[in-house]
Order: structure tokens, then C-alpha cells, then sequence
């Protein structure tokens, strides 16, 4: 099973929400998607980066240690409200619902993609660096 399969089947069976699977994929692909059906999670990397201060919870995620929670708020800071509304209606959910799904999903994603931290590796030029370069690196990503 790939991260995008993963990722839809449990948004779906956490938000309860009886929608076909390939319709739960496509609307997260406007959200989390590389536009070759897979998750960017370099994407979601940069934005984590960028809303400035999820910095040691991106690093929790990518690491081998236990993951730091987010919170829904947390979600919508780094998503923002317009791109949760919309993947919200397309699966027929709540926002607050959406955004305290991907709040538990969303670092099981990036956890399952990363076991060994090779994500972190790759987000950090194969060097492994601290958090800093992480997130320079993570930026880099979309320019």
C-alpha cells in the first residue's frame, strides 16, 4: 500500500465518511499530492517549515523517536483554511472533523515514510543534520 492509498483509508475510517476511495485520494492529492497520484511530503515539509514553528515536530515525524503531536489549529496553520474547506467538502466532513483527522494521520504518513529517517537524510542533503538544515533544506524545495 502507498502513502496516498494509507492516507485515504485512514482519513476515511477516522472521519467515518463512506466515500470511494479513489474520491478520498483525489481530493487529497489537491492537498498533499506531487501531481503524479503520490504524497509531496516534501511539500508538506516546506509548509511545516514555513508556518515557522513546527520546526521539532517536523524533526519528531522524520526522526526514529516518538512523534510530537499537532493540533487541528496547528493543521490549518500550515494547510491553511480555504484548502481544508475545500477537501473538507469533497469528502463530505467537517472542517474542525478534517483538520483533527489529519491532525493524528498526518504524522503516521510522514512516520511510515520516513523508518530509519531517510526522509530526514534526503530533506537534509544526506548529511542527517539538525533541524535548521532541515527545515533550509525543506524550503529549498519549493524555491
Amino acid at each position: 500500500m502507498d502513502l496516498m492509498e494509507m492516507g485515504a483509508q485512514l482519513i476515511s475510517e477516522k472521519l467515518g465518511v463512506d466515500v470511494d476511495p479513489a474520491t478520498v485520494q483525489a481530493a487529497l492529492s489537491g492537498v498533499l499530492g506531487d501531481g503524479k497520484g503520490g504524497i509531496d511530503l516534501s511539500r508538506v515539509a516546506a509548509q511545516m517549515a514555513n508556518s515557522g514553528s513546527f520546526g521539532s515536530v517536523l524533526e519528531s515525524w522524520l526522526g526514529d523517536g516518538e512523534n510530537q503531536q499537532i493540533s487541528a489549529t496547528g493543521i490549518e496553520d500550515i494547510f491553511g483554511k480555504s484548502q481544508l474547506s475545500q477537501l473538507a467538502g469533497a469528502l463530505g466532513a467537517g472542517e474542525n472533523d478534517l483538520a483533527g483527522t489529519l491532525s493524528d494521520v498526518l504524522p503516521q504518513i510522514m512516520d511510515k515514510a520516513s523508518q530509519g529517517g531517510s526522509l530526514k537524510d534526503e530533506f537534509a542533503g544526506g548529511q542527517g543534520g539538525d533541524v535548521g538544515s532541515l527545515l533550509n533544506a525543506a524550503k529549498s524545495f519549493l524555491g
